[in-house]
């Protein structure tokens, strides 16, 4: 297997202390992601022993108003900041700020020509910023239906459009397969399509958004595509546990051993 297995500490293991769960994803030989950095003891991550995959990228702003830019722009340098503390090479980002209930902070019904304009133009100075750092900001695709409506720039050929059009490194896809296939489906083409942009991969099933084998996606095969083109990138289990946390891990690396 040429990819290396993550998993995110804010949806697994709930029932314990934060760090603890960190703790838990690392001894099962995962790598660890975390989302807003701001609330978390990064010292405290940092000696954990742990290696971080992925972080949150931003922590207010969104990519197509002058103020939301800047703002984003703002707080990306913050986060750079906080990503060297615990090393995280990706910093992860969306089409919009998102409230801590995950919901989008200023809802869309579309997006102009203008407004692509001005989210090339915002990923560009985002990519500069990464550049300078040595890190990479990924952009996640997201779902409307069910857990991010008016969301702009939401589904995946939205956003591989996007990194396309900055042709920057320092500016790749974090490819959400739950919200693809919520969105989108079609995941194995997905895959092949957007794979040239790939920052990073990230997978649950659907519905329930739980570990692979609780729903409808047979991820084993979306496991081979990616052995079959050679993905040297991480996957990451961004999902809830349908019961045992320690369970769902072992799903989420059987589902990916290829």
């Amino acid at each position: 297997m040429s990819f290396q297995l993550a998993a995110s500490a804010e949806m697994i293991y709930l029932d314990l202390p934060f760090i603890e769960r960190v703790k838990r994803i690392h001894d099962a030989g995962f790598l660890v992601e975390i989302w807003n950095w701001a609330n978390k003891d990064l010292e405290a991550l940092a000696n954990s022993g742990a290696t971080f995959s992925s972080m949150t990228g931003y922590l207010e702003g969104d990519l197509i108003t002058d103020d939301g830019a800047d703002e984003l722009i703002r707080t990306a340098r913050l986060s750079l900041d906080a990503a060297a503390v615990i090393d995280s090479p990706r910093l992860n980002l969306h089409g919009t700020g998102l409230d801590e209930n995950g919901q989008a902070i200023k809802k869309s019904t579309g997006v102009s020509s203008a407004d692509w304009d001005k989210a090339v133009d915002t990923l560009s100075r985002i990519a500069e910023l990464g550049e300078k750092a040595g890190r990479v900001f990924t952009l996640e695709n997201l779902n409307t239906a069910v857990d991010h409506p008016g969301t702009p720039f939401a589904k995946a050929a939205d956003t591989i459009e996007l990194v396309r059009r900055v042709g920057s490194p320092f500016v790749r896809l974090n490819l959400d397969l739950y919200h693809a296939q919520i969105g989108e489906g079609n995941l194995v083409a997905l895959v092949r399509d957007a794979f040239d942009y790939i920052g990073e991969i990230q997978i649950a099933d659907v519905p329930g958004r739980a570990e692979p084998g609780s729903g409808e996606v047979f991820y084993p095969r979306v496991a081979r595509e990616l052995e079959s083109l050679n993905y040297q990138g991480v996957v990451a289990l961004e999902s809830f546990a349908s019961a045992d946390s320690g369970d769902a891990l072992k799903a989420f690396k059987n589902a990916f051993t290829v």
